[in-house]
């Protein structure tokens, strides 16, 4: 599929005012995308786990209004917050040309998260695709009896593309969340070895999961819930003129395609080598770039060695990986939920600020609420 199959000509029904809810979970990335070109295209594939608690609730209350401005309100928390306007409205402009009922409506966009902004989590992720999820929910609203546009697939509007189009559309607000929308495994870039896999979007993985991955558990340290040190869109353009950047580039579509074949055969060994050394590596991208920045913390290391230890002592399949930013994830098998978590609670929580961590689990992917 192109940008042109996600441009409608026309829409034919008429919608005066109405209302949308969904939830779309964050996600964590196996293989990390890091480093980007223009229109929110990466410069390599990725695929994550999909969360299941960690998420975004969003209702977007629409009416019909004169003039031709993008009009909004944000509502973060029960509260107004200005200072998330200018990314929505740098936003509307991206998706202006796929969604062009936005100069139509004034929206009030009132939105939550199930854990704290800014904490490390990928809110991005999970807050653009629940906006996005709503956006289309609204324009299926205005595609319910006819609608002109060169896609065969948008005229039928199924469910396949609604997904596409959502990612599509949410990738515009921020890269990593056009992996939100569906679970629980999600590509993003195109690969050779992901047949169709896209930079537009992101596409399910299709293959058979082994047994050893399925149901995979998440437990996120908070280190520091902080602001981050570094933006993504920030960390991202560091990329341009790396001295490593190509043979990064290179790594992870190397690394991507052996995790496709791990996932699938049940390799829990290689599976904790490819995920460990990619978080280290994001983390060394961003250390020798210029200007360069250290992003984890002391508790981080603390957190990482005493993972190591308790995997050697134990012969647990328990790994971590990081985003950009001080929180671990430690990942684990089903299996091992009980003494896992005995582990974090005597171990780990000491380097949590304020002892704090969440357990989440791998998830399906975005909801539609009543």
């Amino acid at each position: 599929m192109t940008e042109q199959d996600f441009t409608p000509k026309s829409y034919t029904s008429k919608v005066e005012s109405g209302s949308v809810k969904w939830e779309s979970p964050s996600n964590i990335a196996l293989v990390k995308y890091w480093g980007k070109r223009e229109s929110q295209i990466p410069e390599n594939p990725s695929i994550s786990f999909t969360l299941s608690n960690c998420k975004t609730i969003t209702e977007v209350t629409y009416t019909k209004k004169e003039g031709t401005d993008f009009s909004f309100d944000v509502i973060f928390e029960g509260e107004k917050n200005a200072a998330f306007k200018p990314k929505i409205q740098t936003f509307f402009e991206r998706v202006e040309g796929y969604l062009p009922f936005l100069r139509d409506y004034h929206f009030k966009i009132e939105t939550s998260n199930t854990f704290p902004h800014s904490s490390g989590i990928a809110s991005s992720a999970s807050g653009m695709s629940a906006l996005a999820l709503c956006l289309m929910s609204i324009e299926e609203q205005l595609t319910k009896n006819v609608i002109q546009s060169e896609s065969e697939e948008f005229q039928n509007f199924n469910s396949d593309f609604f997904n596409k189009k959502a990612s599509f559309i949410a990738r515009l607000g921020s890269g990593s969340a056009c992996r939100s929308i569906e679970g629980e495994l999600v590509v993003w870039g195109e690969t050779k070895s992901i047949s169709d896999s896209s930079d537009l979007f992101g596409v399910k993985f299709t293959e058979n999961v082994h047994p050893n991955f399925q149901n995979y558990q998440d437990a996120i340290l908070l280190v520091d819930k902080g602001e981050k040190q570094v933006s993504s869109t920030v960390g991202h353009k560091l990329m341009y003129g790396h001295s490593f950047a190509s043979k990064r580039f290179e790594q992870a579509h190397e690394n991507l395609a052996e995790l496709k074949e791990v996932l699938t055969n049940g390799n829990q060994k290689r599976f904790i080598e490819i995920v460990e050394s990619e978080a280290l590596t994001l983390h060394a991208m961003m250390m020798t770039s210029i200007p360069y920045f250290i992003l984890m913390k002391p508790n981080t290391l603390q957190i990482i060695n005493k993972i190591w230890e308790f995997r050697q002592s134990t012969g647990s399949n328990i790994c971590f990986t990081l985003d950009a930013g001080a929180n671990v994830h430690v990942l684990f098998p089903e299996d091992e939920q009980k003494k896992v978590y005995e582990f974090i609670k005597s171990e780990l929580v000491a380097y949590c600020q304020n002892g704090h961590y969440i357990c989440d689990t791998v998830g399906k992917g975005a909801k539609k609420l009543a």
